[in-house]
């Protein structure tokens, strides 16, 4: 079966096999090619279920945090500009982990910005004018849903087997749930925010 779709397998005595997966080769100029891996096609199904969505979201919030970045003002402008800051970049960081990672296991990852607008749950932000205080409130929300996924990810990626994606999904949610602890804190003065 699989011979038929890529001869060149032969030539480099890739052969059926039940755990075999799906992966596109350019190097033998043919369609497909099926690498041996010790997760199941279902596992890897469920982990590429799971991390692509958390994807779309990064890059969502990744753009909500820059809007906010770009277009903020107020007394706290340079605090709240280098904050955003920062946080966007480790956000960006996050996206690049997290698709690699689906693509090591076998899958295949975020495509374009309509595959994200597919998949994302973080709300885009076209506001004309949001006021800083609000700007912190909505990224701490949505930094905390992004923590929450993510936990929800770890959970399938522990059942599927996959412990390095589990263990870099370890360290993101820390990074999240710090960028979300830091904004917590400037919510707390909140009368002080603009």
């Amino acid at each position: 079966m699989f011979s038929k779709k890529c001869p060149g397998l032969q030539r480099i005595g890739i052969l059926e096999q039940p755990n075999i997966l799906y992966l596109t080769c350019h190097y033998f100029n043919v369609p497909d090619v099926y690498l041996v891996k010790d997760l199941t096609q279902q596992e890897v199904q469920a982990i590429t279920e799971a991390l692509n969505p958390l994807v779309a979201d990064f890059f969502a919030l990744y753009v909500k945090t820059k809007n906010f970045h770009w277009h903020l003002a107020g007394s706290h402008f340079r605090d709240y500009h280098l904050l955003f800051d920062e946080q966007a970049d480790q956000i960006f960081d996050s996206i690049d982990i997290l698709a690699e990672r689906v693509r090591r296991v076998g899958g295949t990852t975020i495509r374009s910005i309509s595959h994200i607008s597919e998949l994302q749950t973080i709300e885009d932000d076209n506001n004309d004018f949001v006021p800083p205080g609000e700007m912190v409130k909505r990224l701490m929300e949505d930094n905390a849903h992004i923590a929450r996924l993510q936990r929800e990810a770890h959970e399938v990626c522990e059942k599927n087997r996959d412990v390095a994606t589990a263990s870099q999904l370890e360290i993101l949610i820390d990074e999240a749930e710090r960028r979300k602890w830091f904004l917590f804190e400037i919510v707390q003065g909140q009368k002080n925010t603009d």
